[in-house]
C-alpha cells in the first residue's frame, strides 16, 4: 500500500479494492469504468449490433466515424475521463485511462482518436501549464462533451517545432494575433477549442515559442477558416484537416504558461501522451489475435485445423507473448508518470517508439496465418485489414518514431555515464498493474534525467532469479544475455561523438536508441513477473513461461542467437492463448473480461 492511502481490502475475483469506509478504492473504479465501457459497446462479433466490427467497417469504408459509437461514448461522457478528478473529471490514473480506452481501440482506433484521444493529448497543455480559470474552461468543455484539438504541426516543417512559422503576435491594446495555418489537425473543423503551439517572437531558438488555448467561440469569423479534409489510407474516419488564422484577435488569457515556454510545456506534456497512447493501441493487436484465433480453430486443411500447424501455432503464441510485453513496457511508463515522474521522458519516448513497432509487426506476423483472408474489407475478417492499416498511424505526428528517438539520443551518453550498473532499481509498485497511485505530479515532469531505475531493475534481477525449473534456468540465461547488452550499450553511449549525441546523429545512434528500448521492455516484462511471483494473484503471470517465451523473442530482436526455450513453455503460452479465447479474456496483463 503507498503511504498516504486509506486501508483497503482486495476483491477476491478481480484484486480490486474498497476503501476501509466500503466506498470503491481506485481499483474498483477502474474495473467498473471498464465493464461499463465494454458492456455498452456492446459484443463487436455480433452483426445485430450496432457497433459491430462489420459496421465499424462499413463507417469507416465512408470515410466517417461511426455515429453509433460517437452516440455511445456521449452517454458514457468518456470526455470526462481525459479531466482530472481535481477537475471535477475521473481521471486519477493514467493506466487506468489506458485500459478504458483500450476498450474502444480494439473495436476501432479511428474512434479511439477521433472521438477522444486528440482531446486527451490538446488538454495535457493545459492541465500541465494552465491556470485555473484555464483548466475550469476546459473541464467544463470536456465534461460536456465537447472536443479540442491540438495544432503542433506544419508541414514545412515536421517535427523541428522551433522553425514553425504560425504566428501569436502581440498586439496592441492587449492580447494576440493569431497569423498563418496548421495542417493535419484532427477535429479542426468541430473542436470547441484548439490548443496552438505559436511563435510569440521573432528571435531564433526554442523561447521563441508559446502555447495558446483558444475557444472557438467569441473569435471573429471572417478572419478564420478551417482548411480542407485530408484523405487518409489509415483512420479514414477521423476528421483531418487544417485551420488559418489572419489576423484573428484572442484574448491575453489564451497564453498558457510563460510566453517563451512553449517547448517545454510540449515536451512535457508529450511525456504523458508518448506514455499512455501506445498502451490503448494494444486493443488493436488483441483484436487481430482473436480474430486469427477463431479462423486457426475453424479452418480445416488436411484434415486438420490450421490451429495444429505448428507454424501457426507458434505465430499465434509469439502475438499473445509480445501482447505481454508491450503492456508491461507501456505499464511501466504510464505508472512512472506518477511514481518517476524526473524518469519519464526517455521512458515514455521508448515507449511510443518501440510499443507500435512490436503491435505491427505481430499483426503482419499473423496476417501470414490468416492467408488470403487477410486482404478481405468487409465480414468477419474486415476488421483485421482495418486495424493493420490503422495502427502504423500511431507511429506518426509529432510523437513518431524518429521524434522518440530524437528523445533518447542526447540522454544515452548522460545515462552511460551516471546510471547504468549504479542506479537503485525502480519501485514494485512500478509493475503492478492494480496498485494504486498518486496523482500525475504535471510539475515534476522533467525534460532529461540522467537516471534510470527500469534497466537497473533488469541488472539486479539478474542475482535474484530462482533456477530451480527449466522455464526459470531459460529466463537467468536470458537476463545474463540482456544484462551483457545493456553493458555493450553503456561502452558504446560513452564513446559518442558530440555530434551524435544530436538528433542530427548517424545511424548507428538511432540503432542503439533501438536496442536500449528493447533493453527497458526486457527490464518491464521482468518486473512484472517479478511482481506477479510475490503477490500471488495472477498464476499465469507469476509463471516464468511466457517470461522466458518474452525474452527470447527481445533477445533475437537484438541479433542474439539464444538458446532453444524448453518445449514447455510454448505450451504453457499456447494454452493460455485458448484458454483467454475460449473465456473471453483479453490478451494483455489484466485478463479482463470481454463481450466478444
Amino acid at each position: 500500500m503507498l503511504i498516504g492511502t486509506e486501508p483497503q481490502d482486495a476483491h477476491p475475483a478481480t484484486g480490486a479494492v474498497r476503501n476501509g469506509d466500503g466506498s470503491p478504492g481506485q481499483e474498483a473504479r477502474a474495473v467498473a469504468r471498464v465493464a461499463e465501457l465494454d458492456r455498452r459497446l456492446g459484443d463487436p462479433t455480433d452483426e445485430s449490433n450496432e457497433l459491430s466490427y462489420s459496421r465499424l467497417v462499413e463507417a469507416d469504408e465512408a470515410g466517417e466515424l461511426s455515429e453509433a459509437g460517437e452516440r455511445a461514448l456521449d452517454e458514457l461522457r468518456l470526455g470526462a475521463d481525459f479531466v482530472p478528478r481535481a477537475e471535477g473529471g475521473g481521471l486519477e490514473r493514467l493506466d487506468t485511462l489506458v485500459r478504458v480506452m483500450r476498450q474502444v481501440f480494439r473495436r476501432d482506433v479511428a474512434l479511439g482518436l477521433g472521438y477522444g484521444v486528440t482531446s486527451f493529448m490538446a488538454a495535457v497543455n493545459v492541465w500541465a501549464a494552465g491556470d485555473a480559470a484555464q483548466r475550469e474552461r476546459l473541464a467544463r468543455i470536456l465534461t460536456g462533451g465537447g472536443k479540442v484539438s491540438v495544432a503542433y504541426h506544419e508541414l514545412a516543417h515536421g517535427n523541428d517545432f522551433v522553425r514553425n512559422e504560425f504566428e501569436a503576435r502581440p498586439a496592441e491594446g492587449g492580447g494576440y494575433l493569431l497569423n498563418g495555418a496548421k495542417q493535419v489537425i484532427n477535429n479542426a473543423d468541430r473542436a470547441d477549442a484548439w490548443v496552438l503551439f505559436s511563435r510569440t517572437s521573432s528571435a531564433p531558438g526554442s523561447r521563441s515559442h508559446s502555447v495558446h488555448f483558444v475557444e472557438r467561440e467569441g473569435l471573429d469569423t471572417d478572419t478564420w477558416r478551417v482548411l480542407p479534409r485530408y484523405d487518409a489510407v489509415g483512420v479514414r474516419g477521423c476528421h483531418l484537416s487544417g485551420l488559418r488564422f489572419d489576423n484573428t484577435p484572442v484574448p491575453a488569457s489564451a497564453l498558457v504558461g510563460e510566453a517563451g515556454k512553449g517547448v517545454e510545456t510540449a515536451l512535457r506534456a508529450f511525456q504523458i501522451t508518448r506514455a499512455a497512447l501506445p498502451g490503448m493501441a494494444v486493443g488493436t493487436t488483441d483484436t487481430a489475435l482473436r480474430t486469427v484465433v477463431r479462423f486457426a480453430l475453424g479452418r480445416r486443411l488436411y484434415r486438420k485445423s490450421v490451429m495444429d500447424i505448428p507454424h501457426a501455432r507458434a505465430t499465434l503464441s509469439g502475438a499473445f507473448t509480445d501482447l505481454l510485453t508491450c503492456d508491461s513496457l507501456s505499464l511501466a511508463a504510464t505508472r512512472s508518470v506518477h511514481l518517476l515522474p524526473e524518469q519519464t521522458s526517455v521512458l515514455a519516448a521508448a515507449t511510443k517508439y518501440l510499443v507500435p513497432k512490436l503491435l505491427t509487426d505481430a499483426m503482419r506476423e499473423l496476417s501470414v496465418v490468416l492467408g488470403a483472408r487477410f486482404y478481405v474489407r468487409d465480414g468477419e475478417y474486415g476488421i483485421f485489414q482495418k486495424h493493420i492499416r490503422d495502427l502504423p498511424v500511431l507511429s506518426l505526428g509529432h510523437a513518431g518514431s524518429a521524434a522518440c528517438q530524437a528523445t533518447i539520443i542526447p540522454q544515452l551518453s548522460r545515462l552511460a555515464r551516471r546510471s547504468w550498473f549504479s542506479d537503485e532499481p525502480a519501485p514494485a509498485e512500478l509493475f503492478r498493474p492494480r496498485a494504486d497511485l498518486p496523482d500525475i505530479p504535471y510539475d515534476r515532469l522533467t525534460l532529461a534525467s540522467g537516471r534510470d531505475g527500469l534497466s537497473a531493475t533488469l541488472v539486479a534481477a539478474v542475482d535474484g532469479l530462482p533456477g530451480a525449473t527449466p522455464e526459470e534456468r531459460a529466463v537467468q540465461g536470458l537476463a545474463l544475455q540482456l544484462v551483457a547488452e545493456l553493458r555493450q550499450i553503456q561502452e558504446a553511449s560513452r564513446a559518442l561523438a558530440p555530434e551524435d549525441r544530436t538528433a542530427l546523429a548517424v545511424p548507428g545512434t538511432f540503432a542503439l536508441a533501438d536496442r536500449y528500448a528493447v533493453l527497458l521492455a526486457a527490464a518491464s516484462a521482468i518486473g512484472v513477473w517479478q511482481q506477479a511471483s510475490r503477490d500471488g494473484g495472477d498464476a499465469f503471470l507469476a509463471d516464468p513461461a511466457w517470461l522466458a517465451a518474452a525474452l527470447h523473442r527481445l533477445a533475437r530482436r537484438l541479433g542474439r542467437r539464444p538458446a532453444e526455450l524448453p518445449a514447455s513453455v510454448d505450451a504453457r503460452v499456447h494454452e493460455e492463448v485458448l484458454r483467454r479465447f475460449h473465456a473471453r479474456g483479453s490478451y494483455d496483463l489484466y485478463d479482463t473480461p470481454l463481450t466478444g
